[in-house]
């Protein structure tokens, strides 16, 4: 399996009040095509930063970021973000938010109404499409986020915390729905999560980052299924990794 991102000695400084602060750290990193990566660390510790980085939306001081074959110097096509906060246009109405980057590509009205079915259908908002965000749950919004990143068919999903703002149901359904996308799609994913639990049950590899200067301290492998149900959150597999990964966020 090619990699589809390489972080190589990735730096990231900046000027505060305080003077010179390092957020990032010769941070080395490898996703490969099509692979789920969770990304876990204690707030401060720079992983917004290193998301934002790979989207192209803030510049870095050291190394460098390649994404298929090429070096990342902005946003991209190639890459789809989605952040916590709900960015959903609001004067646009759900099926118009999902079209949105396709129309920016060109594509033709009957092909855009195709395609914005299909994922209204998928994220079960079909009698939602007329609607407004002002007019959906945090949930519902959410979804509708995921979907208009994912019409575009980005070959990298990054996902800043996406479900940190919702209540204890709605985020394992999100899981749950981001999941079975997964399974079927297959983009490449990065995810940044302070959730433990959410961190094992998505990914394939959980990344580790310590505290400022934000650098990558462990990466473990998930050995569950690709395909996931509750019930891996019982596995001792999963039990035992959660363990490992609370005592590496404590220390």
């Amino acid at each position: 399996m090619s990699a589809a991102i390489e972080l190589q000695k990735l730096g990231k400084t900046f000027e505060s009040n305080q003077g010179i602060v390092h957020a990032l750290e010769e941070i080395e990193l490898s996703v490969q095509a099509g692979e789920f990566v969770s990304v876990l660390g204690p707030s401060g510790c720079g992983k917004s930063t290193m998301l934002r980085i790979l989207a192209g939306l803030e510049p870095y001081t050291s190394g460098q970021i390649i994404c298929d074959d090429r070096v990342i110097t902005g946003p991209g096509a190639d890459r789809g973000m989605v952040f916590q906060a709900y960015t959903l246009f609001p004067w646009l109405t759900v099926r118009e938010n999902i079209e949105y980057g396709l129309k920016l590509a060109g594509k033709h009205i009957f092909e855009r109404r195709r395609i914005s079915g299909a994922w209204l259908d998928r994220i079960g908002l079909s009698s939602f499409a007329k609607h407004y965000p002002n007019q959906l749950s945090g949930g519902m919004k959410q979804r509708v986020a995921i979907a208009r990143a994912l019409a575009n068919k980005p070959k990298v999903l990054l996902m800043d915390e996406p479900f940190g703002a919702l209540d204890a149901h709605t985020k394992l359904m999100m899981q749950r729905l981001l999941q079975a996308l997964w399974v079927d799609e297959r983009p490449t994913v990065v995810f940044i999560t302070h959730d433990v639990d959410e961190a094992i049950y998505l990914g394939q590899r959980v990344v580790v980052m310590g505290a400022r200067p934000g650098r990558i301290v462990k990466e473990y492998q998930v050995h569950l299924p690709e395909k996931r149900t509750e019930e891996v959150r019982g596995n001792a597999h999963f039990i035992e990794l959660r363990k490992m990964l609370l005592q590496d966020l404590e220390h």
